[in-house]
């Protein structure tokens, strides 16, 4: 081990440093109180004024014995810190004791250690952990679901590297061999929020591990069904079907290309009644089709679209070297190649509708990458899988919270976590206190800092509102009155899902 080099007395001095710009003179501040976060406390204010936060703490099932015991507002708060501070592991934590100015804001005594923080967290049984979080995420979603709505379903791969509780080896495409977690989730497609999110070992990657949860939801959700529930390949079976049309759930989901799917694109090509392209280029056409395994037939929309660039084909040679197999416009002078997709449906709109429909289902890849690549839900990993489920929801939670935030900043665009985090909460801050009133001095760093104060006055705004509705209206929940007040705002460039024309909303 290197020793470390010794600090001379006189440490209060200004050290000299000679840097490419020229001579620094460095003095030690640790005493200060700073925060590279500044912009945390609008945040703050956006919690405290719709009360999400004090629900979500007051709820907690954590409870200590000791005295000395961290109170459990400081765990939570440097949970959610962390999260927001774009974080993936415990350790990161650290990086966060010295944030007083943070701490304060949020109403903490102060940033617990990692360690504390893990312990905490195992002190939550997972029956616990489900009856806390599972309601706080739908609390922050229902009652903006007042409008025909999507529900997207997907499982997405959580890599992991030690001896994990359910890290089995399963579906890994990008990492095969790899033991994993799965992560089924449950999203508001056109609102871009998440409603839940199941954490299964590496093996449960099927539909037939996510079918209790989605059911378990659509009961939850009542009135506020969706109108279309939407899926890839992984649950368009006979299980998932019976069990949304068991509910009378409609549904639009892509069907895996088995023999007999194949069978039955290969005879619709023959047919002469494909649609017109489309904007896309995509054409379609129906038909009606019983799978081995299925109790009746249901109706199918296959999808089908011309390539027209040249063609790129990887694979392994032995299971070890990558080769990259490229080729012109067509293998043969005259062929026409075409990509396809079938789906399985019970809807009557229109097929040149399905199409239209699954093709949105991209932008919830979008979020889902976001979900797992931005905000560490597929960090934050312990030996059990209880803690890592009680942390993939709260990541969930806080991203749903966030996303309301930047809605009621910028109600014109979504903002993804790589740009709105930059820009609407790193700032240097340092904070003076002087006969009982503290002053937060902010020096913004972002290159877009002319726009922040509008984006500031906007969020305001909708705060102020929720304020003179609150005082108003007693009874009413102050979070229902944000989400409507930015649904409102978001509403002429959100596009929600509507039904086609000359059709009645389902669901």
């Amino acid at each position: 081990m290197v020793a470390l080099a010794r600090v001379e007395e006189g440490g209060d001095q200004p050290q000299v440093v000679d840097t490419l710009g020229g001579r620094i003179h460095v003095r030690w501040d640790q005493d200060a109180a700073a925060t590279p976060h500044g912009q945390l406390v609008f945040f703050a204010e956006f919690l405290a004024a719709t009360g999400v936060f004090e629900r979500w703490v007051s709820s907690c099932p954590l409870e200590y014995r000791s005295g000395n015991a961290p109170d459990k507002r400081d765990v939570l708060g440097t949970l959610m810190m962390g999260m927001l501070a774009g974080h993936r592991r415990y350790a990161h934590i650290t990086a966060l004791r010295g944030d007083a100015v943070a701490a304060q804001a949020l109403g903490m005594n102060k940033v617990v250690s990692e360690d504390a923080l893990r312990r905490a967290l195992e002190r939550i049984d997972e029956a616990a952990s489900t009856a806390w979080m599972r309601p706080a995420l739908m609390h922050s979603v229902r009652e903006a679901l007042d409008k025909p709505w999507v529900l997207d379903i997907d499982a997405t791969i959580k890599p992991l590297y030690g001896r994990q509780e359910g890290a089995e080896i399963g579906y890994n495409p990008s990492k095969p061999k790899r033991p994993s977690h799965v992560l089924h989730t449950f999203w508001v497609g056109n609102l871009r929020l998440v409603l839940d999110v199941q954490v299964s070992s590496g093996k449960q990657h099927t539909s037939v591990h996510a079918k209790a949860a989605l059911g378990r939801l659509l009961d939850e959700l009542g009135d506020k069904r969706p109108a279309l529930v939407r899926g890839d390949s992984g649950y368009g079976n006979e299980g998932m079907l019976l069990e949304l049309e068991g509910r009378g759930q409609p549904y639009l989901l892509r069907l895996r290309q088995t023999a007999n799917v194949q069978r039955l694109v290969a005879r619709q090509f023959e047919r002469q009644d494909w649609s017109r392209p489309d904007n896309q280029g995509c054409q379609m056409v129906e038909d009606h089709l019983q799978l081995h395994g299925w109790s009746k037939k249901r109706r199918v929309v296959i999808v089908r679209q011309r390539i027209r660039g040249g063609i790129a084909r990887e694979r392994r040679i032995d299971g070890k070297q990558l080769r990259l197999d490229l080729a012109g416009p067509s293998v043969h002078e005259g062929d026409r190649l075409w990509e396809y997709a079938v789906m399985v449906t019970d809807v009557a709109y229109p097929i040149e509708a399905i199409g239209q429909l699954y093709r949105d289902r991209a932008d919830c890849e979008n979020g889902f990458d976001e979900l797992k690549n931005q905000w560490g839900m597929s960090g934050f990993t312990t030996q059990d899988i209880n803690r890592c489920q009680t942390t993939a929801r709260t990541c969930a939670l806080v991203y749903n919270w966030w996303s309301w935030y930047c809605r009621a900043a910028h109600p014109g665009a979504r903002m993804e976590a790589i740009t709105s985090r930059p820009l609407l909460l790193a700032a240097v801050g340092k904070a003076a206190s002087h006969a009982g009133q503290t002053t937060l001095y902010l020096t913004p760093m972002h290159g877009k800092a002319d726009m922040l104060r509008s984006l500031i006055a906007n969020i305001r705004a909708a705060l102020q509102h929720v304020r003179v509705t609150a005082e108003q209206f007693k009874t009413k929940d102050p979070w229902a009155v944000l989400m409507h007040y930015v649904s409102e705002k978001i509403a002429p460039t959100l596009g929600p899902f509507r039904p086609p024309i000359g059709l009645p909303a389902t669901g």
